[in-house]
């Protein structure tokens, strides 16, 4: 189960922190008697975060009198929650778009001053477009810049916030700083250095080149139009960030034209996979180190790119990667259907 501001009808924004938290209780008051560490486990997604999880599992805690950690994902360390749980969903992302490129070798296609290194690290000097600046925007982001691409953009509900030549350690945790801390906008970071703030606008309005698009902000958020600047900006590959991003028929259009697509199932699955190692942790008692939780995360993404894309191949779609994972969806629930005795014929 996910919860998020939207599914509450609640706008967090401008509220008190006291508004924040009993809507919070209030939610949990109802929710409580259908949610189980082996029953379902809610975790947080847009405007609910490791704040907003906190109160609702303080107010668990209360009405049924007891911890039942796992019953909640994407808590405090504090309390039962997992190392890299925020970052999980950005920095999956980036790990199975980085097993895409290895796979296709796209340095291949790269001018001869860009080459060097990048078949080892294949999102060297790479620019990339990030929309979104909650946490799979902030991390993958962060991500990114580890592995040496040059992030171009963010955006908010206000606007865009954009970089031609790539957007500074320093800038980065600047907006880290205004996202979780302050929980301003970026219009705030308008006047920053090489920085062009874009009211009103999202990323993909904005026709900027770029090799590769994360979009990780909302649903629906790159439809027809904003496909088609894709391509004339040179995106080569989409990994989706967040959840159903790109419009059924913007989905089509930029199978045609980019090389690598990665449908949000497969790119956006780090989130929930950390979830469950978090309730893995909660269930065996154990607290894992963030580079042990980071060497699970990175071996589950890189299984799931390789189940998508063998899939795809097996079915003589190669490189159809939304087919392919897809396809592998299907089968696994198919074969254990089949193995269960429901199905009949």
């Amino acid at each position: 189960a996910v919860v998020s501001t939207q599914s509450t009808g609640f706008d967090p924004k401008g509220k008190s922190e006291s508004e924040v938290r009993m809507l919070c209780e209030n939610f949990m008051k109802g929710l409580y008697r259908h949610i189980g560490p082996d029953l379902d486990v809610p975790a947080g997604d847009i405007g609910v975060g490791g704040r907003e999880i906190g109160y609702m599992y303080g107010e668990y805690v209360r009405l049924r009198g007891q911890p039942d950690m796992g019953v909640l994902t994407g808590k405090s360390t504090d309390f039962g929650g997992s190392k890299l749980r925020p970052e999980a969903t950005g920095y999956g992302l980036v790990y199975i778009t980085l097993e895409a490129l290895k796979k296709y070798k796209h340095y291949r296609y790269l001018p001869e001053e860009k080459r060097a290194g990048v078949a080892e690290n294949c999102f060297k000097g790479l620019r990339v477009l990030i929309s979104g600046s909650g946490n799979v925007a902030q991390f993958a982001a962060e991500k990114v810049m580890e592995l040496g691409g040059l992030v171009i953009s963010f955006s908010d509900s206000s606007g865009s916030l954009t970089s031609q030549d790539g957007f500074s350690t320093d800038q980065l945790k600047e907006l880290f700083h205004l996202k979780n801390v302050k929980r301003g906008r970026l219009s705030e970071m308008a006047e920053g250095a090489g920085l062009q703030y874009h009211a009103g606008r999202a990323v993909w309005d904005l026709g900027l080149e770029c090799d590769v698009a994360l979009p990780c902000a909302t649903q629906n958020e790159i439809q027809l139009e904003g496909a088609h600047k894709l391509a004339e900006g040179g995106c080569w590959c989409v990994a989706e960030g967040a959840n159903m991003p790109t419009t059924n028929e913007a989905v089509d259009y930029l199978k045609t034209k980019v090389d690598i697509y990665i449908p949000a199932k497969a790119a956006n699955a780090g989130g929930v996979a950390t979830s469950a190692l978090e309730m893995a942790q909660n269930s065996a008692r154990l607290f894992w180190t963030s580079e042990e939780v980071d060497v699970k995360l990175n071996g589950i993404m890189t299984n799931i790119f390789a189940t998508a894309y063998k899939t795809a191949q097996e079915f003589g779609r190669p490189w159809d990667l939304q087919f392919g994972a897809n396809a592998a969806g299907f089968l696994k629930v198919y074969k254990a259907y089949k193995a269960m005795g429901y199905l009949k014929f």
